[in-house]
C-alpha cells in the first residue's frame, strides 16, 4: 500500500482545532487577482492577526521540532515570512531560496516551468552541507513546480529533504502533485 505523502493538518492529528478555522479565515481572498479567473489567497491579512499568524508558525514548530531538521528553506517570497520563525523556535538555520540574480556571491540554481514559460530558484554556494535534514516551506502549493526545484536544489547539494510545508494547498494538489516522492504538510484549503 502506498504512503499517503499529501496531508492536511486538519486530517492528520488536529481535526476539529479551531487554530485552523481562525488561519483560514485570516486569508483575505482577492478575486480576480492577479488575472481574471483566479482567487488569490493573501496572506498579508494572517500577518496582521497576530494571534492566527503566531498558531500558524506553532503548528508548524509542533510538527517540526523533534525531526532533527537543522535547514529550514524559505522559497521567495512568501516562504521568507514563515521560514525564519520556524527556524528560530526548531534551532535550524534559515536559508533563502531566491529568484535569479537577487543573492550576491556564487550561487546554484534550478529551473522550473510555469503555466507560461519558466523561471528559476537560486540558493547561495555552501549554504547548505550535505546530510543536512531540511524543510522546505511556502505560502501556498497549487502545481508543486517551485516546491520540486527547491528540492532539487537542496539534494544537489547532498541535503535529505524531510518534507514540504505549506499554509494553503489546493485540494487538487492532494492527488496530483508529486513532490519528487517527499512527502507535503499543508494547513488549510483555499478560501472561495
Amino acid at each position: 500500500m502506498e504512503k499517503k505523502r499529501e496531508m492536511f493538518a486538519g486530517e492528520n492529528g488536529l481535526q476539529g482545532d479551531p487554530r485552523l478555522k481562525a488561519i483560514s479565515e485570516a486569508i483575505r481572498v482577492v478575486p480576480h487577482f492577479p488575472k481574471q479567473g483566479i482567487m488569490f489567497q493573501d496572506i498579508t491579512t494572517l500577518l496582521l492577526d497576530h494571534k492566527a499568524f503566531k498558531d500558524t508558525v506553532d503548528i508548524f514548530v509542533d510538527r517540526y521540532r523533534d525531526m532533527g531538521i537543522s535547514v529550514v528553506a524559505g522559497v521567495e517570497a512568501r516562504g521568507f515570512m514563515f521560514g525564519p520563525s520556524i527556524a528560530l523556535a526548531i534551532g535550524a538555520k534559515f536559508v533563502p531560496l531566491r529568484k535569479p540574480n537577487k543573492l550576491p556571491g556564487e550561487v546554484i540554481s534550478e529551473a522550473y516551468v510555469l503555466e507560461y514559460g519558466t523561471d528559476r530558484l537560486e540558493m547561495h554556494v555552501g549554504a547548505v552541507q550535505p546530510g543536512e535534514r531540511a524543510l522546505v516551506i511556502d505560502d501556498l502549493i497549487a502545481t508543486g513546480g517551485t516546491l520540486c526545484a527547491a528540492i532539487k536544489l537542496l539534494e544537489r547539494v547532498g541535503a535529505e529533504v524531510v518534507e514540504c510545508a505549506c499554509v494553503i494547498g489546493l485540494p487538487e494538489a492532494k492527488g496530483q502533485c508529486r513532490l519528487n516522492g517527499k512527502p507535503l504538510y499543508i494547513l488549510v484549503e483555499p478560501r472561495k
